[in-house]
């Protein structure tokens, strides 16, 4: 059932084309930037590449030190975050972020049945519950893209 992985909301060639693109892409500062951790590298590959599709700046990470790397550098509009990974959680990387004075959203991504409270323990601006389907995945950070033009 896990849709995004399978190619669900693709065509029957797999194409992705008929959601809608969105932003622009390249370089531009108005573009949502996506961080993306997680330490399975099929779910990172697969989110990083649907969201570079629909047009995203996206970067990944596979453990939460290459996260907090990122963050400081790389400036994300979101971070979409699994909870867990070895040697540093999810909540440990929430945990550096807030006490680093770093604002940016947090979403929480996990199989476990309680995704909505682990994302309330680390005050987290949204949740996805593994298996989520492309749409979920793309809803999910259009709500931040459209804050991201708002601000």
């Amino acid at each position: 059932m896990i849709h995004a992985w399978s190619g669900a909301g693709a065509d029957a060639d797999g194409d992705l084309s008929r959601h809608r693109a969105v932003g622009n892409g390249g370089g531009d500062p108005g573009v949502t930037r996506v961080l993306v951790v997680d330490d399975d590298p099929s779910i990172l590959d697969t989110v990083t590449s649907i969201l570079s599709t629909e047009g995203y700046q996206v970067k990944s990470a596979a453990g939460g030190e290459e996260a907090l790397a990122l963050v400081s550098t790389w400036r994300p509009s979101l971070v979409l975050l699994d909870m867990r990974m070895p040697l540093m959680d999810g909540w440990a990387v929430a945990r550096a972020l807030r006490e680093s004075g770093s604002k940016v959203p947090i979403v929480v991504m996990t199989a476990a049945e309680n995704a909505k409270r682990w994302a309330d323990e680390i005050d987290a601006a949204g949740h996805l519950a593994k298996p989520f389907d492309l749409d979920e995945l793309l809803e999910c950070v259009e709500k931040f893209r459209a804050r991201d033009r708002k601000n």
